[in-house]
């Protein structure tokens, strides 16, 4: 397992690097907007960002499905062990972010194309020509930019700058929406395998979130008995090497219902005293750490019982 681990952690990792990366290229589709003509080292920057993406979302997606076979080829020998369910909640689990993080870096992408989008319609009604959105979307699809500005006249300045930002944008969405293909295939099939592994996500989840409840709860049951722990030891206790003056629980004990059992890591001493609290919760007085709490199912303490009065 401390091999399928270091996998672990080495996806772990790059989930991390692509969501790092994600937020950076939010950062340079904000600058290459800000300004008409960005610079060839921002475009390059951002060029370099979605490069980085596709190359560690490609070795995530591989590294997922190695897991996945791996998986595979155990439940195909019928075989179940706590390892393998390890195995299962940890592929199950890195799915899911990596999905989460692809989901969002999709997101950004066809926000920035629609932002892009925008800004080449307003350039060309500064140049004249109004556009509905359903004849720029054809001529995105199309590529063919010169459709629309062959007829547009040079005439000013103002033109000439929205021609180039036109043109600018549109390369841009020509690159986003190559990206965008390249990563669709690997998107699809990774979504669709959470989808399926969803079920089981969620029961995880459950699991995790009902055992804080039983967390919380054994922290406290364990303070009470160190509770009475305390107050048993203040109590008068018979000598060990006199007859106790019963061998059952105290008269004011129901005998029929000696239903104590006793949990430690070891028998107790022979000399080792049991201590009755009225609050039904026997407390072994000795060396080692050992208590008896109520336990109806369970048979009754092994030890002898030399009780208080």
């Amino acid at each position: 397992m401390d091999e399928f681990f270091e996998q672990v952690e080495e996806i772990r990792g790059c989930i991390e690097k692509l969501s790092e990366d994600v937020e950076q290229v939010k950062k340079q589709h904000s600058a290459i907007l800000a300004a008409p003509n960005p610079d060839e080292k921002t475009k390059q920057e951002l060029e370099d960002l979605t490069a980085d993406i596709k190359k560690t979302a490609n070795k995530v997606r591989s590294k997922l499905k190695a897991i996945e076979q791996s998986i595979e080829q155990e439940e195909g020998l019928n075989r179940s062990s706590a390892d393998l369910r390890i195995r299962k909640t940890q592929h199950s689990t890195l799915s899911r972010k990596f999905v989460e993080v692809m989901t969002e870096y999709n997101a950004t992408q066809s926000k920035y194309r629609d932002r892009c989008k925008d800004r080449i319609q307003r350039q060309l009604e500064i140049t004249g020509r109004t556009t509905t959105n359903e004849e720029l979307e054809d001529m995105l699809e199309s590529g063919k930019l010169a459709i629309f500005t062959d007829d547009i006249k040079m005439d000013s300045q103002m033109t000439k700058q929205a021609l180039n930002e036109i043109e600018t944008r549109h390369n841009e969405i020509i690159k986003l929406e190559t990206s965008i293909r390249e990563l669709h295939d690997m998107f699809v099939d990774m979504a669709m395998l959470v989808e399926s592994q969803g079920e089981m996500i969620d029961r995880i989840e459950y699991n995790v979130e009902h055992s804080v409840d039983y967390v919380e709860r054994a922290v406290s049951d364990t303070k009470k008995a160190v509770k009475y722990q305390s107050k048993a030891r203040r109590k008068k206790i018979w000598s060990p090497w006199t007859s106790p003056p019963w061998t059952t629980p105290p008269p004011h004990e129901d005998s029929s219902r000696r239903d104590y059992t006793c949990t430690s890591t070891s028998m107790p001493p022979a000399h080792a005293r049991d201590v009755w609290t009225p609050q039904r919760v026997c407390v072994c007085v000795c060396v080692c750490v050992y208590t008896c709490v109520e336990a109806p199912d369970h048979p009754p303490c092994p030890s002898p019982r030399l009780c208080v009065v």
